[in-house]
């Protein structure tokens, strides 16, 4: 009997898990509140052209090059996709700047000529250490069904690996253990920065965080188009398996029937069967009751103290002068410890470190001439539901961002056309979240065991996107797409084992088994 599937959301996690259920011949519907894929991957007009306002960086090549693959194709046969010569641009100040390469050694060279032999070798014991993390965590964490501390994630490495959890450094914080390889606070500090890939302060990750570093040390890809391509893609490779998209549909609630979900109302009133339903949106929308009371239970709340950042991000079209960028430059506040600290207290970070992608440099440091698209991200605390961003507020972070450019020699057109997007938005576009963009912080040792796992306490209820496991990004939101269609299959087929018995009187008699499965 064909199966009947149902996406709420099209984002990275929703696109995967309909791609790759379409590629074995379920029949698949997903429903999308908007007129367009990707979620947070969008593009904003601004001075009558499109900026992309999502997601900047492309890591982890490998997730797409498999997810493409089971699907019948190929990512170069769907998109265009080049590496990256430099990974990042970094800068404190007028005084010069720091490049990370896609070669490490030259890497090393840089760090060498920006703060001495010391600084060099700390990068080279810091990417050991970093590089161990990962592949004690790649297959049995991250690309794995969401698992507990400490026994059952032993019990994936190895039993006898006793070393390797111990190696993971759990119970340390990221800017702690960062001091052990970099004496040059600048160095901790750029390091430190890979915390907030997952929306969270380097004064409160455990120093497991150091794999981010690793993850993007492996390379980084530029897409032209930029990830709305990559969204597009993966759209059209459900599209050409059978995969049914139906756009400017919100789902009024998650129906539940027999002690599973059973399908799905629409704003519309319309009623969608399904026997099984996968959420790509944040899980504290279904806590919060926005897909219907009985939905409710199926995940737990997160407290608003333990939610990521969000955001401040501003979309433009302008001219730069002074600063020669690449495709991806940070300019680092002379106090990081006060910056978070602002964002622990609700408030935009007086002196922010500030992110800015020029869209139109190919990553290799060549200068672009003219207007160009950017994407200003500054940090700011997850309050979009507590707090008003008033048009005078705005300005003075306007400002902020501006004075910490221009203090590392970066000055933008004035007047600046932009349009700032702040946590009330991003509130709105992700609603019960507070502007929340990565889900939950990843604070203390336990916070990765805490995320939202692919299954939820409803039997034939799903989740994917960044804010379930494994955690944030794109390529970590395709793996849970990946996680979600498994679990369907495993869950369906495992259903399907077990038929009704007719009985001499005529009755039929459910599996035990069966039942306990529902």
């Amino acid at each position: 009997m064909e199966t009947r599937i149902a996406v709420i959301g099209a984002g990275i996690g929703g696109l995967a898990s309909a791609a790759l259920l379409a590629a074995q011949g379920h029949r698949v519907t997903v429903f999308e509140k908007s007129e367009h894929v990707g979620g947070k991957v969008r593009r904003i007009g601004v001075d009558g052209v499109q900026v992309d306002g999502g997601p900047t960086v492309f890591t982890l090549r490998d997730v797409f090059d498999e997810l493409f693959h089971r699907c019948g194709s190929s990512l170069d046969d769907e998109v265009t996709v080049r590496p990256a010569s430099i990974l990042a641009r970094h800068a404190w100040d007028r005084n010069g700047s720091l490049d990370l390469h896609a070669d490490p050694r030259r890497s090393e060279e840089a760090i060498g000529d920006f703060a001495g032999a010391a600084a060099a070798a700390g990068y080279r014991s810091f990417r050991r250490e970093a590089a161990r993390i990962y592949r004690i965590l790649d297959n049995s964490m991250l690309r794995g069904s969401k698992v507990s501390w400490p026994l059952p994630l032993m019990w994936r490495i190895g039993l006898w690996r006793v070393g390797d959890l111990i190696a993971i450094r759990p119970y340390e914080s990221l800017w702690k253990v960062l001091g052990e390889h970099f004496a040059d606070p600048r160095l901790r500090q750029l390091f430190a920065r890979y915390s907030t890939y997952c929306g969270s302060s380097p004064f409160s990750t455990p120093a497991t965080l150091m794999l981010v570093a690793h993850v993007e040390a492996q390379g980084v890809w530029l897409i032209d188009g930029g990830m709305s391509a990559l969204a597009a893609a993966l759209q059209r490779l459900g599209q050409r398996n059978g995969a049914r998209f139906r756009f400017g549909q919100g789902v009024a609630r998650i129906d539940i029937g027999r002690s599973r979900a059973s399908g799905l109302t629409l704003d519309n009133g319309e009623r969608f069967e399904a026997d099984a339903i996968i959420c790509n949106a944040d899980p504290a929308s279904l806590a919060d009751g926005r897909f219907g009371e009985a939905a409710r239970r199926a995940c737990r709340a997160v407290p608003p103290k333990r939610r990521s950042l969000s955001a401040l991000v501003w979309t433009a079209h302008a001219d730069t002068a002074g600063f020669d960028m690449s495709r991806h430059n940070v300019f680092f506040s002379p106090d990081y410890a006060r910056e978070f600290a602002d964002i622990a207290g609700s408030h935009p970070p007086r002196d922010p470190s500030v992110y800015v992608c020029a869209q139109a440099r190919d990553g290799s440091g060549r200068t672009a001439h003219g207007r160009e698209r950017l994407q200003v991200i500054v940090n700011a605390p997850a309050n979009g539901d507590t707090h008003d961003y008033s048009d005078e507020e705005r300005a003075r972070c306007t400002m902020a961002m501006r004075r910490s450019l221009s203090r590392c020699g970066l000055e933008l057109e004035d007047p600046f056309p932009h349009s700032l997007t702040t946590p009330n938005e991003f509130n709105q576009l992700l609603p019960s979240t507070g502007g929340a963009i990565y889900g939950r912080a990843s604070h203390g040792w336990a916070a990765s065991f805490l995320r939202q796992g692919t299954r939820t306490r409803i039997p034939g209820l799903y989740c994917a996107g960044g804010s379930t496991h494994p955690g944030a990004g794109v390529p970590m939101a395709a793996l849970s797409g990946r996680l979600a269609a498994h679990a369907v299959m495993r869950d369906l087929a495992s259903m399907r084992r077990f038929h009704p018995v007719v009985t001499p009187g005529g009755m039929s008699t459910r599996s035990a088994t069966t039942g306990a499965t529902g």
